[in-house]
């Protein structure tokens, strides 16, 4: 009996396999960016912060996203080399979390979704100093300008400080809501080359 097919998850034996069915559920259901994730950090003191991002992909080696190595974000993910993530679907009442290590995509991995974005998504890239201060709206739209008239013709090419990390999970735990608060929760962590499955109380 497959488990993905009839809807009981916690028969799964495969956290990849399980997520990409209900990621495809979520694109079906959710409003708006089913792939919209909270991403949470810590700083070199541990205090912790916590934004939303998008998963840009994900296989059996762990999950992607793209930022500016500058931003707060990416100096703590530089630093601390570790994360964890939340995908919350409301329409579908579940979710999921992982955490673990951090590492760097490819130079060719980032080039290529760079690339595949759309040209003022790679203008902005350019002319956002993310997350260090800002003067006012006007600034920000002059900064777009110089640079929409620098790559007026050709490639933008991807700059320095943007690239792509992904986090290696060594836990992923599925959530399901149910009447009464008596949810469904499953947590699989990594052991040796698979995974160990554990079924938690609510």
């Amino acid at each position: 009996m497959n488990p993905l097919t009839t809807g009981d998850f916690t028969e799964s034996d495969e956290p990849f396999a399980l997520f990409r069915e209900w990621l495809k559920e979520a694109e079906a259901s959710e409003p708006n960016d089913p792939n919209a994730m909270a991403l949470a950090t810590v700083d070199e003191t541990g205090l912790p912060n916590v934004r939303m991002v998008l998963l840009k992909g994900f296989d059996e080696n762990g999950f992607v996203f793209y930022t500016n190595t500058e931003s707060n974000k990416g100096r703590e993910l530089l630093g601390q080399k570790k994360a964890a993530i939340v995908l919350h679907w409301k329409s579908l009442r579940r979710q999921v979390r992982a955490r673990g290590p951090v590492t760097l995509v490819s130079d060719a991995e980032a080039d290529a979704y760079f690339q595949s974005r759309p040209r003022d998504s790679r203008i902005g890239a350019w002319a956002s100093q993310q997350s260090r201060p800002l003067e006012s709206r006007f600034a920000l739209e002059k900064a777009v300008a110089v640079h929409a008239a620098k790559f007026a013709v050709g490639e933008i090419p991807r700059p320095p400080y943007w690239t792509g990390f992904r986090i290696a999970p060594v836990s992923i735990e599925f959530w399901q809501d149910k009447p009464f608060r008596l949810h469904d929760r499953v947590v699989f962590t990594r052991e040796g080359e698979g995974w160990r499955k554990v079924r938690l109380y609510p």
